[in-house]
């Protein structure tokens, strides 16, 4: 009966990876997506900066200064973003009581030697019966 169990609970664990791999796939493309606005952003900044020097409302000094001081300020934003979903996620993740790649593997481990161990006893088992039948 434990090794039933054991394997039911390896099973329901190799189910949960991967519902877990497609979240965190997810989320990935997300924050690439993210990278990618922040390179538009970046570009975007440079042209309204670029814009306003032609239109002479401020220098090219101080287009660089500025475009420098959002680009910065965005990094920090997105890197501030990227900190609150990775909490988020340990959060969430430790919520829904998922074992480690360790645990599993330490249970794979068990369920193998269970098996191992129940195939000795089985087969020493037929070795008796067969012993005193032969008797």
């Amino acid at each position: 009966m434990i090794l039933y169990n054991l394997v039911f609970e390896v099973i329901c664990l190799k189910q949960k990876r991967k519902e877990n791999e497609k979240v965190l796939e997810m989320i990935k493309k997300t924050l690439l997506a993210g990278l990618g606005a922040t390179v538009v952003t970046k570009k975007m900044i440079e042209e309204a900066t670029q814009s306003l020097v032609e239109q002479g409302k401020i220098s090219s000094q101080e287009a660089e200064k500025l475009a420098e001081e959002l680009v910065k300020s965005g990094e920090k934003q997105w890197d501030d973003i990227q900190q609150d979903l990775a909490e988020s996620l340990r959060k969430g993740l430790d919520d829904l009581d998922i074992s480690s790649k360790k645990e599993f593997q330490e249970l794979k481990n068990r369920v193998e030697n269970l098996e191992k161990r129940t195939t000795m006893l089985e087969t020493a088992q037929a070795q008796a019966k067969a012993a005193a039948h032969g008797n």
